[in-house]
């Protein structure tokens, strides 16, 4: 007696296909989860550290930019060309500003 072989069909084929494919992606889908969500967690910690480090150099600007106001008063002019001989003209002044 012949021993009879069977055969597979395309439709057996693609399923079994499928069903290995399916397998493994629900073996690995946890995987995935877990390492995406501690790579958005640590791309969030870099984004609050450089968010703070963004603030801080605002009020160093701020801060800045009030000693240059400070410095660029009328009163602190009249009394450094006092104090150095000079005469205080107004149109010698030229002040460079962000564009905010």
């Amino acid at each position: 007696m012949r021993k009879l072989k069977r055969k597979y069909n395309k439709f057996e084929k693609i399923y079994r296909f499928i069903t290995v494919v399916g397998i493994i992606f629900i073996l690995i889908s946890p995987f995935l989860v877990v390492f995406s969500q501690a790579s958005l967690a640590k791309i969030n910690l870099e984004l609050e550290k450089k968010k703070i480090e963004l603030n801080k150099q605002k009020k160093k600007n701020d801060s800045l930019e009030m000693k240059i106001d400070e410095l660029a008063s009328l009163k602190e002019m009249k009394q450094v060309a006092i104090n150095k001989g000079l005469k205080y003209n107004n149109s010698n002044i030229i002040r460079i500003s962000s564009s905010r």
